[in-house]
């Protein structure tokens, strides 16, 4: 059993709902066979793992220092995304690190362990807004005790305005951080509401959703009829805001928005060119400073190209505004980094896939219109993480395909990625927490998902990102915005179909890359498991499901239950008075994943928003409230945090003189110590 300090002990919840103060940890100490310790911590609803970077130290001086160059890029981001989550992050989460920092009171209170419980989860999400749900979450310490914290804390500490009190400043915090009123969602997705109005995340300001689309709309048209680029990605990487009554756009640049952060993060980027691996790679980092001085959405297109050209390198990076999870528009570009190398031996498996992604196109089930008659440019890797920054960090994906623009993968091709290390970080931190035991549905689904389970679960990464995202095409005409809130739904469960239909195709096993038809069972018992039932485990009772991925497996899984209903394909099991799901027809089910792919693949070539909404609203978004009930229940019994976030590793140079000798790593295992050294060194932008 791990061992923890008395004031976080008593914090740890036994739910995932419940008061953080509640909570004891107790499950087992996550190491692997060599000693590594993969968890750290768990409070409220998160857990705080470690992951390795096997292969480091064997990388050779110019690639180590790459890294090096390349992670204090990602690390320069930090205050950006918090700045786009909500336009108060910034400046709640100084003063709650100057608190947690120099508060001179009695700080091993019952009271004070609760209040470091909410500061590590602004930390954790990136704000104040829960990072998957997106609900604001409100301390469990009361209004007279903050005042007691702000009193006993230094103001040098604190971040007073220019002849601002303590007491102004406590007044000006109580009602963002105790009012749930106030910015209480920084995503909003629900189509009776204007989208902008009700969502917190600080991309526009004073503007409607109708404006922003107006706005955009007339900027196409302009584009269009002067015969300039329209193809670019509009909006990607600026704030769209209201003054004196006209509606202007605020470019993320040098000498823009975000520049004091901007411009660190180019300075770290020339240090890199110089240790770049070719010359490929060097034009690559040289365009995209060329794209953050100017904020040119044309120059960040000539930087994507060059980047999916780039596939000789062996240290990669994703650095820039990329992913509109964040946007309920869908076209915003949230900041984030990772930085990887290439696993070689683990990579021999998405080759294969890559250099067959024609075959995959040719025998896709869905209509000949919709797909590519020539694929190009798919590359697929499996990476080492070694760092995570932004939007990344510390709660990251174990797959990427990028870039996000369609026309780009049409001509150019993209790149798909698997994060081995973060994949094994998880897996080796879940071993033994008895959650496969509460709901599979027999030993057998036990059975096959301790054999297989990893590998199905990689493999259908690998093909979610290589060959799903890069699947099929736009009717002309149709931009990528076409399906507005529910683009981000749709297209990940584009991705996901095609993963579950081609996981049970008899050529991986030709292919050698499964030894058997059990890895793609194992694979659907998990995804049905999951999306019917256990991923519930993430909302809050009487909640709907809102985040895209969950929506997305959510759709998959209620529809294909639906349709193969009458065929038994997938049977509910009632057995001792608890619920589960287990598929009786594998064969049946792949045709049923087969049949929505072909559903879903027009609605994205046709670019079809009403029959998007449609599907989604019907399938995605209600929650069985009564199964909710049981399975919370359920999971409450495990002790099991459902949400996991890292730790980074540090690295530091060795140098002689100004020059560096080496670069060595280490795996520091606090979280809270990294989070205030990173808001030292990295703190580039105003908290107002």
């Amino acid at each position: 059993m791990k061992t923890l300090s008395t004031f976080l002990i008593m914090l740890l919840s036994v739910s995932a709902f419940s008061s953080p103060q509640t909570q004891a940890l107790t499950q087992p100490e996550a190491t692997s066979e060599t000693g590594f310790k993969y968890l750290t911590e768990q409070f409220s609803d998160a857990k705080i793992l470690r992951y390795r970077v096997p292969g480091f130290e064997n990388l050779s001086l110019d690639q180590k220092a790459l890294i090096y160059y390349l992670s204090q890029a990602a690390l320069c981001g930090r205050d950006i995304i918090y700045d786009q989550n909500c336009k108060s992050n910034l400046l709640i989460r100084t003063a709650m690190e100057g608190i947690y920092s120099s508060y001179r009171g009695d700080r091993n209170s019952d009271e004070f362990s609760i209040f470091v419980v909410y500061l590590k989860r602004i930390w954790f999400s990136n704000g104040i807004h829960h990072h998957y749900s997106t609900d604001k979450f409100i301390p469990d310490f009361s209004k007279t005790y903050f005042a007691t914290l702000i009193k006993g804390t230094p103001v040098e500490s604190l971040p007073l305005a220019k002849g601002q009190s303590k007491e102004q400043l406590l007044e000006e915090l109580i009602p963002l951080v105790f009012d749930a009123q106030v910015a209480p969602k920084r995503v909003s997705l629900d189509p009776s509401k204007d989208l902008i109005l009700s969502s917190s995340s600080n991309f526009y300001e004073g503007v409607t959703q109708k404006e922003a689309e107006d706005f955009y709309a007339s900027m196409k048209k302009d584009a269009k009829l002067k015969k300039t680029d329209t193809l670019i990605s509009f909006g990607l990487n600026s704030k769209l805001v209201k003054e004196n009554g006209k509606i202007v756009e605020k470019t993320y640049k040098v000498g823009g928005l975000y520049s004091a952060a901007i411009e660190q993060i180019v300075n770290w980027l020339e240090k890199a060119m110089t240790v770049a691996e070719n010359p490929e790679q060097r034009d690559v980092i040289r365009k995209l400073i060329s794209y953050y001085r100017s904020g040119s959405l044309v120059t960040w297109d000539e930087y994507s190209i060059a980047w999916v050209k780039d596939i000789k390198s062996k240290v990669d990076f994703v650095n820039g505004f990329v992913e509109v999870y964040g946007d309920p528009m869908a076209m915003k570009g949230s900041w984030e980094s990772i930085v990887n190398f290439k696993d070689e031996e683990a990579t021999k498996r998405t080759e294969i896939l890559s250099r067959n992604a024609q075959y995959f196109e040719d025998i896709s089930p869905i209509a000949p219109a919709f797909k590519k008659s020539k694929v190009v440019g798919v590359s697929a890797k499996v990476i080492i993480a070694a760092q995570l920054g932004g939007d990344s960090d510390p709660t990251t994906a174990i797959g990427i395909n990028l870039p996000n623009a369609p026309w780009i993968r049409k001509e150019y091709g993209s790149k798909s990625v698997t994060i081995d290390n973060i994949t094994e970080a998880y897996d080796k931190a879940s071993q033994g927490n008895g959650f496969l035991e509460e709901f599979a549905c027999s030993p057998a689904e036990i059975e096959r998902a301790s054999a297989y389970g990893r590998l199905a679960g990689s493999l259908t990464t690998d093909i979610h990102e290589c060959l799903g995202h890069g699947s099929g095409q736009l009717m002309k005409g149709v931009t990528g915005d076409a399906l507005k809130s529910y683009h981000s739904t749709i297209e990940e469960a584009r991705a996901d179909l095609f993963a579950l239909y081609f996981i049970k195709d008899p050529v991986l096993e030709k292919f050698g890359l499964v030894p058997n038809d059990e890895v793609a069972m194992a694979e659907y018992d998990s995804y049905i498991r999951n999306g019917l039932m256990t991923q519930l485990v993430r909302i809050q009772p009487g909640k709907t499901i809102e985040e895209s991925h969950m929506r997305d497996r959510a759709l998959i899984a209620h529809w294909v239950y639906e349709q193969g209903k009458e065929k038994k394909v997938i049977e509910k099991v009632i057995r001792d008075g608890k619920t589960y799901f287990k598929v009786s027809d594998y064969k049946a089910l792949r045709t049923l994943f087969g049949d929505l792919l072909r559903i879903v693949q027009r609605i994205t070539s046709e670019g079809d928003y009403a029959a998007a909404k449609e599907l989604v609203e019907k399938y995605a978004v209600q929650v069985d409230q009564e199964l909710h009930r049981e399975v919370l229940g359920r999971y409450k019994k495990l002790n099991i945090a459902p949400y996991a976030g890292f730790i980074n590793p540090q690295y530091r140079v060795v140098e002689n003189g100004e020059k560096i000798m080496d670069v060595t790593i280490e795996y520091p295992e606090d979280f809270a110590t990294q989070m205030i050294t990173y808001s030292k060194k990295y703190s580039f932008l105003p908290v107002r």
